[in-house]
C-alpha cells in the first residue's frame, strides 16, 4: 500500500496532512493535546457509499463495534448502516443509545453471563448463542422476564478459510457450536418458548484475498442450508466478514467488486430460491473504519544511540499496541507513519520511532525514512480507525488516556 495515496485519502492543507479538511496543527490546538485519534467523518461516509454501491442491494451492512467503539463513530454510523453487532453489554448501550432498532442488534462472543443474556433479553436484541449454556441462560432469563427471547445460532463451521489474519472458525473455537452439534441444540431450542431467527457464521478476519472470502462465503451458504432443513423458517443469516484493509507495503487492497459478484450469485442460486424471507447480513468493522483514522503523537525528544537516530513520542503501544507489534507476539512491520505537519517534505533522514513507555517493545517504527523531524513534531500513524485505543494496554505505566475527535 503506497504512503502516498493514504496521505491523498485524508487530504493536504498548507504542506500538512489534514483530517476533516483541518491542518494537523490547528486540529492538535483544538483538541488541546497529544496524543490522540482522530477519524474522518467524510471517509466514513465515502466508505459506506462505495460498499453500498458495490454490495448487492439485499445486502444489509452491520457494523462491529468492537472495531470503534467510540460513541461519536456509532452515532455517525447508525445513519448509514442497517444494524450493530455488539460483544459486551457496554457495546450494547452504545447500540441503543442511538436511533437503531433493537431487532437490528446482535449480541455475539462466548462467556455471556446471565446478567448480560438478561438485559440483552430485555431489549429486545438478537442474541447470537454460542454454547448449550447460554441456551439455557436465554430460556431461563426469558421466563423470568415474561419476554420471548430473538435467538440465533453462532456456528462453528467445520471448515478453515485460509488468509485470514484471524481464525474464527473451523476446528475447535471458542466460538460458536460446532456445525455437527446445531442440528441437536435446534431440537432443544424446539421445546423451548424461543424465537430462533436463523444463523451467524464467521470464519476469520482480516482477509485480502477475495477468491478465499467468496469460498467461505459459498461454503458458509453450504452449511446453512443443510442446517435450515433442520430449523424453522430462517428469518436471520449473518454471512460474517471478515473484510481485510491493506497496513503494509505489499498488500494489495481487497478486491470488493468481486465478492460482491460472489454475494450476488449467492443470492441468485442459493439463498433466494431456498432462504427468501431471509435478512442477509454482512458484519464489518475494520474494513468500515480502519482507514478512515490516524493516531497523532509528538516528538519529544530526538536521540542518537550508537549510530541510530530516535525520535521519542509523547504516546507508545499502550494506545497502538497492533502497531507495536502485539507484545512481541508476531513478527512487526511497520504501519504507514509520516510527519503530519511536514507531508510535503522529502524523507531524507532513516529514523527509530519509540513511545515513551519502560520497554523496548514500545516501538512504533523500526527503521523508516521520514522528513527530518524536530522536538514538537507531529508523528501520524495511518490506518488507525480500527482496534486502537480499546484494543490497547491503556493502564500500562498509568500514563494518560489519548483523546479520540470525530471531525
Amino acid at each position: 500500500m503506497a504512503l502516498r495515496s493514504t496521505i491523498a485519502a485524508f487530504g493536504q492543507v498548507d504542506g500538512q496532512l489534514a483530517v476533516g479538511g483541518i491542518p494537523l496543527t490547528r486540529l492538535t490546538d483544538q483538541i488541546g493535546s497529544t496524543p490522540f485519534f482522530a477519524y474522518d467523518r467524510a471517509l466514513l461516509t465515502e466508505r459506506m457509499k462505495l460498499l453500498r454501491s458495490t454490495l448487492p442491494r439485499r445486502i444489509k451492512l452491520s457494523y462491529a463495534i468492537k472495531a470503534n467503539p467510540m460513541p461519536a463513530v456509532v452515532q455517525h454510523l447508525a445513519t448509514l448502516v442497517d444494524g450493530f453487532d455488539v460483544a459486551s453489554v457496554s457495546e450494547m448501550r452504545t447500540a441503543l443509545d442511538t436511533h437503531m432498532r433493537p431487532s437490528n442488534v446482535s449480541f455475539a462472543g462466548p462467556g455471556k453471563s446471565e446478567a448480560s443474556i438478561a438485559q440483552a433479553v430485555a431489549a429486545g436484541v438478537i442474541i447470537e448463542m454460542e454454547s448449550a449454556t447460554e441456551l439455557s441462560r436465554v430460556v431461563q432469563a426469558g421466563d423470568r422476564l415474561g419476554l420471548r427471547p430473538r435467538v440465533a445460532i453462532r456456528v462453528n463451521p467445520d471448515f478453515e478459510v485460509r488468509g485470514s489474519g484471524m481464525r474464527m472458525g473451523g476446528g475447535s473455537q471458542q466460538f460458536g457450536v460446532d456445525a455437527e452439534q446445531v442440528p441437536s441444540l435446534i431440537a432443544d431450542l424446539k421445546a423451548a418458548d424461543v424465537e430462533l431467527l436463523g444463523f451467524h457464521v464467521f470464519a476469520g478476519s482480516q482477509n485480502l484475498n477475495a477468491d478465499l472470502i467468496c469460498l467461505a462465503q459459498r461454503r458458509t451458504v453450504d452449511l446453512i442450508l443443510g442446517l435450515a432443513r433442520k430449523s424453522p423458517p430462517i428469518r436471520y443469516l449473518n454471512l460474517g466478514g471478515g473484510f481485510g484493509i491493506p497496513y503494509f507495503d505489499r498488500d494489495q487492497p481487497l478486491e470488493l467488486p468481486a465478492v460482491a459478484a460472489n454475494l450476488a450469485q449467492l443470492l441468485e442460486t442459493a439463498i433466494e430460491p431456498n432462504l427468501s424471507d431471509a435478512r442477509v447480513v454482512i458484519e464489518l468493522g475494520r474494513f468500515i473504519v480502519g482507514e478512515c483514522g490516524v493516531y497523532v503523537t509528538r516528538v519529544i525528544d530526538r536521540k542518537e544511540s550508537r549510530g541510530r537516530q530516535y525520535l521519542v513520542v509523547d504516546g507508545g503501544l499502550h494506545h497502538q499496541l497492533a502497531a507495536s507489534g502485539n507484545f512481541g507476539q508476531v513478527i512487526r512491520r511497520n504501519y504507514p507513519i509520516a510527519v503530519g505537519n511536514r507531508i510535503c517534505a522529502p524523507a531524507n533522514e532513516a529514523v527509530t520511532v519509540v513511545g515513551c513507555l519502560c520497554t523496548p517493545l514500545d516501538l512504533l517504527a523500526d527503521d523508516v525514512s521520514l522528513p527530518k523531524a524536530e522536538v514538537g513534531d507531529l508523528i501520524v500513524l495511518f490506518q488507525a480507525g480500527a482496534y486502537g485505543f480499546t484494543a490497547s494496554p491503556t493502564a500500562f505505566l498509568g500514563h494518560p488516556a489519548p483523546v479520540e475527535a470525530l471531525v
